[in-house]
């Protein structure tokens, strides 16, 4: 018995530790298909149901053919396609079959839209009790921003990223990666996760609302709550030593680099190398709570310092005081990390149409293996009629919407 059960704990393992569960992808851009190609590499079978002119993503430059942009390759693996017109009620009839043999759906429409679908949950539920259905957007329904049409940019300004990377800036800044949706696809995860395992205990499935404002939020005030915190304040929200202007990467003598002690022991160590111990003798350095409320000119201390090497010089004297540090990498530079290569992080996969891809592999192993990359991000429509016959739709009606425009499939 024991054997039989390790043998079927193996092989949930290779195949993913969700294999078997069915999610229905409804999302676009980069959020939920973020979120949904996640739970793919973590096994789930992903059906993608996208419009007649498929995901906006697919049009993204740099692409190799029309409709297989580079974004959509990145976020959309481990997933099959169906191009349906959820406009039309025979389409609309097609997906509510699929829904009704659904483990999760998962959307990224505003909640009005899928009302007027007739694909909101309340809709779905009576045809699937045990789906566990996940609205991803904008805001949260029960606050005046409810409804407003959102996206990265939109969430990074809204929830005051964009302002906080302006300090010490002349305005504004945007972070160069779309930070709110990927935090929000992430949260995505563990919430559809956590509700398959609470179906599990109890037969049923549940509505999941998950914001990008209030997640953003949410991810951002942990530290930057600070001072606001206390009641009465304690000061102003935002973290001291994440805002301190000399808080950056060190230039060196040929480069850049970061450096970060941060225990007593290793500042002591860093003044030691740079043979500059008195400087935790002051009184203002001379604690953790006396450094805390003076980072600004501690950083200041290191910037000056950190100028008088090279960046190799630095990262061989840095590591052997074990003081955390590491240059500064350009993409460029990631692509060739010898660390990376070695634990085999970037992996080559051949599309049917695309030819030879460099893929991000999933970071996460389970039982010391990553998860399986099963299949490249589909063509449009590639799946379209395997996914309607698993619905239970026969072969003429299939053809029927194919003929008429309602579903988009390849030549047979």
């Amino acid at each position: 018995m024991a054997a039989a059960c390790r043998r079927r704990w193996i092989l949930t393992i290779a195949e993913g530790p969700l294999a078997g569960v069915r999610i229905l992808d409804f999302t676009s851009v980069v959020l939920g298909p973020y979120a949904t190609q996640i739970l793919g590499d973590l096994g789930a079978d992903v059906v993608k149901i996208e419009p007649p002119e498929g995901d906006v993503t697919r049009s993204i430059a740099p692409f190799r053919h029309p409709g297989m942009g580079a974004l959509f390759l990145n976020t959309n693996r481990n997933k099959r396609s169906l191009a349906i017109n959820l406009k039309t009620e025979r389409g609309r009839a097609a997906v509510t079959r699929l829904a009704a043999r659904a483990d999760v759906l998962i959307h990224s429409m505003r909640p009005q839209a899928m009302r007027r679908l007739g694909l909101d949950y309340e809709a779905l539920r009576s045809v699937n009790p045990r789906l566990v259905y996940c609205g991803a957007y904008g805001f949260a329904e029960g606050g005046r921003y409810a409804g407003k049409p959102a996206y990265d940019d939109i969430i990074q300004s809204a929830s005051g990223l964009a302002w906080l990377q302006g300090v010490n800036q002349d305005a504004p800044r945007y972070i160069n990666s779309v930070v709110a949706d990927k935090v929000t696809g992430l949260t995505v995860v563990y919430a559809v996760t956590a509700a398959l395992l609470q179906r599990e205990r109890t037969g049923a499935g549940q509505f999941i609302e998950v914001p990008m404002f209030e997640t953003l939020v949410s991810f951002l005030m942990p530290e930057h709550l600070a001072g606001a915190t206390f009641s009465p304040r304690l000061g102003t929200p935002g973290y001291n030593r994440l805002l301190a202007p000399y808080r950056r990467p060190y230039a060196t003598r040929d480069g850049y680099i970061a450096v970060l002690p941060y225990t007593t022991e290793q500042w002591r160590r860093f003044f030691a190398l740079v043979g500059r111990p008195e400087v935790l003798q002051e009184p203002r350095f001379a604690d953790p709570a006396s450094r805390s409320r003076n980072i600004g000119a501690l950083y200041e201390i290191v910037s000056e310092v950190i100028r008088q090497k090279t960046t190799a010089e630095w990262v061989a004297a840095l590591d052997a005081a074990d003081i955390p540090s590491m240059q500064v990498k350009s993409l460029d530079d990631i692509l060739d990390d010898p660390h990376l290569a070695e634990i085999g992080f970037f992996e080559t996969m051949r599309h049917p149409s695309e030819g030879e891809l460099r893929v991000v592999a999933p970071p996460v192993r389970f039982g010391g293996a990553a998860s399986p990359l099963r299949r490249p991000a589909p063509r449009l429509g590639e799946h379209s009629r395997e996914v309607l016959l698993e619905a239970g739709l026969d072969e003429d009606l299939i053809a029927e919407l194919v003929r008429d425009g309602v579903v988009i499939a390849p030549k047979t």
